[in-house]
């Protein structure tokens, strides 16, 4: 039996930044178990080559029918193999709006207002900005302005600014309404993955252990103590001993799921399945929340606009070698070039809408493969009350589990999407955006609410933020504490996104980052 004094599990957005806060000093013996591979491939690395990535880099989740999708089965993407989602997203760096933060310690989360998180934020970073008040430099994240956006991704922001939506040229800044370009998680045009930023940088370190390609059966929980993790690699079962503990970071789906297959989860579900009980916790795979979004698709033949067609696959391999020799070029796109954050609704604490832009016709998450070249403009809500779960499908750890985001359950949330997609509608026939020629490929009369709410329930789905599913709060019944510890099992920890108690106003990556390395100083402190 391998030993050693903290395993964490998943190499994902969060345990990539725990593992390495965990390790850097050399004090423990930190292993990094990941259930995927090692995801240094050249689509991996070449941000415009996502759509070419191996489906082993994705584990591709299919949802249960959603009433509120007319009964449609949706689709949850997310990372597998080093780096996780970070790896495999559009590479947005947001990191919410303050009062997401402020109201986490409102709710009982001591020591998650935005003045505590900020500096870990901060100490992550290295921003092209320079460090100031509210950005970072030296760090092990970088964040670069985009190196080659579409003229069109610029025409929606002067579209948008023409109904006084104001120009806002950095999110992260003093304010988040607005409109602009994103920043992105890249460097020298390449992505820049939390596994590049903080567990490469390891490499070599003799307390550092990183295993690829093992696939968690279960937490080992003794007297109420996690000791250790069960594995399944190269189709062998072997148990990891871990003399300190165990730190979940398997995501909002992955965590909840390896916690039931340990047995920790609501009594009912888990003996359905013929799982022992060890902890019975409502709470575990309770809460989810996710951004529904919106999206209505454009053709347009402009030269920096992806399809399917042969033009299009002729201008990518030149694209190719540009980026191979220079690092410039259209495949430098995070595709999700431009967009920005509006209030609608009166009264609201900060942004309660989302726009994406994104340089492709992406109607069904890329998978209709369309010809036709042109762009897709998204919209979401976000700060959702519709609420979903994660439960099992099975006790073996091999079998997806099951997800049920239960998207526009709540009728508030549909009420402020048709709003949103009227809006979203309005910039897409206004100047200089309109004056392009594009066309809707699926027109409505966004007059006729009947005929909005039909078509959302129609094409909504994730813009993949999902949270929750293990949720941070200072009662008995959450999950973890405000340190991340579990409650009711010690030495154990759970650091992504699953600890929201509250899905922050915005893309989910640079949040679960700070959260993984935030655990990291949990951890360390508990263990001294």
């Amino acid at each position: 039996m391998q030993q050693f004094d903290i395993i964490v599990i998943g190499a994902g957005s969060a345990g990539s930044a725990a593992a390495a806060r965990l390790a850097q000093d050399g004090k423990y013996r930190v292993c990094l178990v990941e259930a995927g591979g090692k995801n240094t491939h050249i689509f991996t690395r070449t941000p415009g080559l996502i759509a070419m990535m191996p489906d082993k880099s994705n584990w591709a989740f299919d949802t249960e029918p959603m009433a509120g999708l007319n009964g449609r089965i949706g689709y949850q993407p997310r990372g597998r193999g080093m780096g996780g989602s970070s790896a495999t997203n559009g590479m947005v760096y947001i990191r919410g709006n303050p009062w997401d933060y402020d109201n986490w310690s409102a709710l009982g989360c001591t020591g998650w207002a935005w003045n505590d998180v900020l500096p870990v934020f901060k100490r992550q970073e290295d921003s092209f900005r320079g460090a100031d008040d509210l950005h970072g430099s030296g760090g092990s994240l970088h964040v670069n302005r985009q190196i080659s956006p579409s003229p069109v991704a610029t025409a929606f922001v002067e579209a948008a600014e023409q109904l006084q939506i104001p120009r806002n040229d950095d999110f992260n800044g003093p304010r988040q309404e607005g409109v602009g370009l994103y920043d992105v998680t890249q460097h020298n045009g390449e992505r820049w993955s939390a596994a590049r930023a903080f567990v490469d940088p390891l490499a070599g370190k003799p307390n550092f252990t990183v295993l690829t390609d093992a696939l968690v059966e279960r937490i080992v929980i003794e007297d109420g103590r996690a000791t250790g993790v069960t594995i399944r690699r190269g189709g062998k079962r072997e148990t990891l001993a871990a003399a300190g503990g165990v730190v979940l970071s398997a995501g909002a789906f992955g965590s909840p799921q390896i916690l039931m297959l340990s047995g920790i989860g609501p009594g009912d579900e888990l003996q359905r399945h013929g799982i022992r009980v060890v902890l019975d916790k409502a709470a575990v795979g309770a809460d989810l929340q996710d951004h529904c979004d919106f999206v209505a698709g454009y053709e347009l033949d402009d030269p920096s606009l992806f399809g399917g067609s042969l033009k299009v696959a002729l201008r990518v391999a030149r694209a190719f070698i540009e980026h191979r020799f220079r690092r410039t070029g259209m495949l430098t796109t995070n595709y999700a070039e431009s967009g920005g954050f509006v209030t609608l609704r009166p009264g609201a604490p900060a942004p309660d809408i989302q726009f994406h832009f994104i340089r492709a016709i992406i109607q069904d998450h890329g998978r209709d493969k369309l010809k036709e070249s042109g762009f897709s403009l998204h919209v979401c809500v976000l700060r959702p009350e519709s609420r979903g779960w994660v439960k099992l499908n099975s006790a073996d750890p091999a079998t997806a589990p099951a997800i049920n985001p239960n998207f526009l359950s709540d009728p508030r949330d549909m009420d402020l999407m048709i709003d949103a997609a009227r809006l979203l509608h309005r910039i897409a026939e206004t100047p200089p955006l309109s004056a392009l020629g594009a066309k809707d490929r699926n027109p409505i009369d966004y007059a006729d609410q009947s005929a909005v709410e039909t078509r959302i329930r129609e094409v909504a789905d994730t813009i993949y933020h999902p949270v929750g599913t293990c949720r941070m709060g200072p009662n008995a019944d959450d999950v973890v504490d405000p340190a991340l510890a579990f409650r009711g099992i010690a030495n154990l920890w759970v650091a992504d996104a699953s600890i929201m108690p509250r899905l922050v106003s915005g893309n989910t990556n640079a949040p679960s980052i700070m959260i993984g390395e935030r655990c990291g100083d949990f951890v360390k402190a508990a263990l001294g």
